[in-house]
């Protein structure tokens, strides 16, 4: 008898893993993006913001930075309908770029580059 009740404990505890992990997949914008930071610089603060904002709202990272290199996975609630969005990253003195208009209904990852003076982004 205890061991029917622990096969459908596990029965159970496997549906609602599952169920929860078509849940978590479900729960993605469909804004999700991946920035990738070749900038030659570290990011100290990173906005993503729609286009049609009056403020830049919160500094994504917080207290973190995203060093050269590295890559961060930027989700959205589902709930989320803007279409175009602004992007801004600031070193660590201050210094800003910023992108307009990137339509991130069709863009799946950001890769900023800064290089001769000029910044650029491949979107994918």
């Amino acid at each position: 008898m205890k061991g029917i009740k622990r096969n459908v404990l596990a029965v159970f505890l496997t549906i609602g893993i599952m169920g929860f992990a078509a849940l978590s997949i479900n729960a993605q914008g469909a804004q999700d993006f991946t920035l990738v930071n070749k900038t030659g610089v570290e990011i100290y603060a990173l906005y993503v913001t729609p286009h049609n904002a009056e403020e830049w709202g919160d500094d994504i990272l917080g207290a973190d930075t995203l060093a050269v290199g590295d890559t961060l996975e930027i989700t959205f609630s589902r709930k989320e309908r803007a279409k175009l969005w602004d992007l801004r990253v600031e070193d660590e003195d201050g210094n800003f770029i910023e992108w307009e208009r990137l339509n991130l209904l069709e863009i799946s990852k950001v890769t900023l580059f800064y290089k001769n003076g000029k910044a650029t982004a491949i979107t994918q």
